[in-house]
């Protein structure tokens, strides 16, 4: 589709859509450069103001993920005026300000359209300085990946509108006024900021990052590396899930939408080694790399020498965060093509 647009021409823009990162970058002279963003999503959890909350956290992720702070959000709002209550909508924008005031940035106001699915989301503008900004093409050989959130929201998602009993509110696992613990550690990662992990990055000297979002860790990781012209090895074992996913990845609760992410990248994903089979089953391990997360954390890569120091600080501020895989060069993991993803 892209293909189709006119590519622009100024040098004004370091980041732009060419590169699939996760925000626009503008220079404004040699020591600032603004950051613009904008993300949206339909409800995910019961409470208006918990999604809210989510909804913001989520849209000022790419921001942080480029090495940036956010400065000014609108809000952007989809709303079924006929059936759903006006005041639901205020709790929505409480918690989107609840975001703004913990992050030290302000709302200066937004866009409303009716709409019979309801969406909310920011449009975020931020600042950075043009020689500390992170992209998905600044990942290099010898670096450590260090992811810094769990996966496992997308099949979270989905055991919750299949009503699973891991996830249901008074099930087996919860009392009949509070949220199961799976949901309750699913919202704790989606309303926690990527500030600290952004800061850690930049603070150990990170080139490269992005955050993990609608196409998975796959997705995201496998397009850095493309773009940085290099391969990446994941060590499967050393990446945080959200406790609880692996039981429900077996009883089949898989989105569709992971399913897609996984095809997107097998043609660049070797597994211990080896390219998969076509039209094999995949493992539940591949399918939560692949789990498609709402306000995920970031991934970026770190020199080893400034691992331990940057996980210390990451677990202090409570980040479930690990190092799971190293970068090597491009082209060296049995393929002619760099970007290749060796999950081992």
């Amino acid at each position: 589709m892209l293909r189709h647009l006119p590519t622009p021409k100024d040098d004004r823009l370091l980041v732009g859509a060419s590169s699939g990162d996760d925000a626009a970058v503008w220079r404004l002279d040699d020591d600032r450069a603004l950051v613009l963003t904008t993300d949206f999503i339909t409800p995910i959890v019961d409470d208006a103001r918990t999604w809210g909350r989510i909804a913001a956290t989520n849209a000022v992720s790419d921001v942080y993920a480029m090495g940036g702070r956010p400065l000014l959000a609108l809000n952007l709002v989809a709303w079924n005026s006929d059936e759903l209550p006006f005041e639901l909508l205020a709790e929505v924008l409480s918690g989107s300000n609840d975001v703004a005031e913990a992050a030290s940035f302000v709302i200066g106001g937004g866009h409303t359209v009716d709409d019979p699915i309801p969406k909310f989301g920011l449009a975020v503008l931020g600042e950075v300085h043009p020689d500390r900004l992170l992209t998905n093409g600044g990942l290099r050989p010898g670096q450590t990946l260090i992811l810094t959130k769990p996966l496992g929201i997308g099949i979270i998602s989905t055991a919750i509108k299949g009503g699973h009993e891991l996830v249901a509110s008074g099930g087996s696992t919860a009392g009949a006024d509070r949220p199961s613990p799976i949901l309750e550690r699913a919202v704790d990662a989606m309303t926690r900021l990527n500030a600290e992990a952004s800061a850690v990055a930049l603070a150990a000297g990170a080139t490269g990052a992005t955050d993990v979002t609608g196409f998975g860790l796959l997705g995201h990781l496998g397009r850095a590396a493309l773009e940085s012209g290099v391969d990446v090895v994941i060590d499967t074992a050393s990446v945080p899930v959200i406790d609880g996913v692996r039981q429900l990845a077996a009883a089949g609760m898989i989105p569709g939408g992971t399913r897609r992410n996984l095809d997107a990248v097998a043609g660049r994903l070797l597994v211990d080694g080896s390219l998969p089979v076509s039209g094999s089953d995949p493992s539940d391990d591949l399918l939560i790399l692949a789990d498609a997360q709402t306000s995920g954390g970031l991934v970026f890569g770190c020199p080893p020498d400034r691992v331990d120091g940057a996980l210390e600080r990451l677990r202090g501020t409570g980040h479930d965060a690990a190092a799971i895989g190293t970068v090597v060069a491009g082209g060296t993991i049995q393929t002619d093509a760099v970007g290749s993803i060796d999950v081992r």
